[in-house]
C-alpha cells in the first residue's frame, strides 16, 4: 500500500503536547501517510448520559474514523503510573458504539512522557485496554519517548538518534501490517 490513511490519536490535549508531536512524527517516518488526529475532547463516560441521549455525535465520529483508518497510532502520557484519563475515556465511549470500529485494525503503540521510564508503565496499560477490542497490534519495536521536554527542536522533530531508529522501524511494521 503506497498512500496510507493515518488516525492518530493523543492521550494529552495540551497544546505542545510531545505526544501529539510523537504521533506527527511518526507519520513522517512512515513516508507517504495522511495524519488525522482524532478529537478527544469528548463528555466524560456516563451511562445515564447515553441511556439519555445516545452515544454523542463526536464520538460517533471517532468511531467512524477509526474504521475509515488504514491503521492508528496512539501515543500516551504517563499520568500516576497509567494511561491518560483523556485517552482511557475516548476508548471507553468507543466501545459503546455499534460494531468493532477496532476489530482486526492495524495499530501502533507508543508514549512520550516526562520522566524517566518514558511512560513504559501507560503504555503497558494502553496495551491492556486495547486487547477486548482485538486490533492487529503491532509489536515493536517499543517507542518510549522518556524526558520528552528535551527530546524534539524547535520545529517538532525528534531527537534522539535511537528513538527515530525505533519509531521508523515501528512505523515500516506497521505498513506493513495493513
Amino acid at each position: 500500500m503506497a498512500h496510507v490513511k493515518l488516525l492518530g490519536l493523543s492521550g494529552a490535549l495540551r497544546k505542545g503536547s510531545t505526544n501529539t508531536l510523537l504521533l506527527q512524527e511518526a507519520a513522517r517516518l512512515m513516508g507517504d501517510a495522511e495524519l488525522t488526529l482524532a478529537d478527544l475532547n469528548l463528555p466524560l463516560y456516563d451511562g445515564d448520559l447515553e441511556a439519555a441521549e445516545g452515544v454523542p455525535a463526536v464520538v460517533q465520529k471517532l468511531a467512524a474514523q477509526i474504521s475509515e483508518a488504514d491503521a492508528v497510532v496512539i501515543s500516551t502520557p504517563e499520568y500516576n503510573r497509567g494511561l491518560s484519563g483523556v485517552l482511557k475515556n475516548a476508548l471507553d465511549w468507543v466501545s459503546r458504539v455499534e460494531g468493532s470500529a477496532w476489530a482486526g485494525k492495524p495499530v501502533a503503540l507508543m508514549s512520550s512522557a516526562a520522566g524517566r521510564s518514558g511512560g513504559d508503565r501507560g503504555l503497558v496499560m494502553l496495551h491492556s485496554c486495547m486487547t477486548p477490542f482485538q486490533p492487529k497490534i503491532v509489536a515493536g519495536p517499543e517507542v518510549t519517548v522518556a524526558a520528552s521536554y528535551n527530546e524534539f527542536d524547535a520545529e517538532g522533530r525528534l531527537q534522539g538518534e535511537l528513538y527515530v531508529k525505533n519509531l521508523t522501524a515501528l512505523m515500516a511494521n506497521l505498513r506493513a501490517a495493513i
